[in-house]
């Protein structure tokens, strides 16, 4: 499998020996990649790299993560079945969902350290299945943050689970179009809101979790779709699985687009809390995930890897890092930035 380089994670295996421009042997073949290595890739200008792609066995992941890990795969096959179910009969069992969506919850309460944990389900699977248990997961975390009941949290947590049900009528080919689409096509797609809606609907008695499928795609300054709605005219479940629908879909990768890095994406998020997204619900968001972010390791711009020691509380996209033995201030060294956030 070929990647760029700042995609590169410790533990990948080069699959070929690998030179700089200038033809400097960098690694060799079979080099299981550490932190190091992949900074001296960058310092040598090397972009991209082969690398194999093995299974990931259970001790490659910290064991604190194991039962939610297990769960999470659990949920994305359960989606499939859920969502072929959809895509043949127009419904689907309301029963499955909770079978398969309670016990990953379960699980989510004993990690409090969210941003390890979406790090370690940052993976390149079957998109829409993915997608859909990372929105439902993150939707489950925000509604917390934001006070809501346990039963609230696990309705709205359900609503994002389902809002891309809908999809299962739109075709494949446009679904995973590599290349810009055209109006017509772009038209048929976004009926996967209404789509999901009428699914929903025909599957369970739930008018909150059929209306975020509807309106998870409508922003606040009625820019949004189908309905062009605006701020008081959204569900409040539909604001919250909004921003855990764009942040999943900016940080993987899919036929049209790469995926971005940890930081930037919420950077972004933060911006579209200004007008697109609730700016309420978006500030909870980051400012949870902030504390996380001490003691993690990052790629810098330069090329060197650090820590990082301190959030800075007025641009907490600029902490300061400790890098081989001095500290980096990313407030005042402005050229300076970080490139990729490691789980440890």
């Amino acid at each position: 499998m070929r990647v760029h380089v700042t995609d590169l994670k410790p533990g990948d295996c080069l699959k070929d020996d690998t030179f700089s421009k200038r033809g400097i042997h960098v690694l060799s073949k079979g080099a299981l990649l550490q932190l190091d290595d992949i900074s001296r890739l960058i310092r040598h200008d090397v972009d991209y790299v082969d690398i194999e792609d093995p299974p990931q066995t259970p001790a490659s992941i910290p064991r604190v993560f194991h039962t939610v890990t297990t769960n999470f795969d659990q949920s994305i096959e359960g989606f499939q079945s859920l969502y072929l179910e959809a895509l043949s009969r127009g419904s689907f069992n309301r029963s499955m969902v909770d079978d398969i969506l309670k016990p990953l919850l379960h699980s989510l309460d004993q990690h409090k350290d969210t941003v390890s944990l979406l790090l370690l389900l940052d993976r390149d699977d079957e998109y829409t299945y993915n997608h859909s248990l990372q929105v439902g997961m993150l939707t489950y975390y925000i509604a917390t943050w934001l006070g809501y009941s346990k039963q609230e949290c696990y309705e709205i947590s359900r609503a994002g689970y389902l809002l891309d049900i809908g999809k299962c009528r739109i075709p494949t080919s446009l679904l995973n179009k590599p290349g810009r689409l055209t109006p017509e096509e772009f038209q048929e797609v976004k009926r996967h809101t209404t789509y999901g809606y009428e699914i929903i609907r025909n599957s369970m008695n739930d008018h909150s979790t059929a209306l975020v499928a509807l309106q998870h795609h409508e922003r606040e300054d009625g820019s949004g779709y189908p309905g062009r709605l605006k701020s008081s005219e959204i569900h409040p479940y539909a604001q919250i699985a909004a921003i855990a629908d764009v942040y999943s879909a900016m940080t993987t990768t899919r036929a049209f687009q790469s995926k971005q890095e940890f930081i930037s994406v919420l950077r972004e998020l933060h911006n579209l809390g200004f007008g697109k997204l609730n700016g309420k619900f978006v500030q909870s968001f980051i400012h949870h995930l902030i504390p996380n972010f001490i003691g993690k390791r990052v790629l810098l711009s330069t090329g060197d890897m650090g820590i990082i020691i301190m959030n800075n509380p007025i641009d907490v996209f600029r902490p300061l890092v400790q890098s081989e033995g001095r500290f980096i201030d990313l407030d005042r060294e402005r050229q300076v930035s970080i490139v990729e956030i490691y789980m440890e």
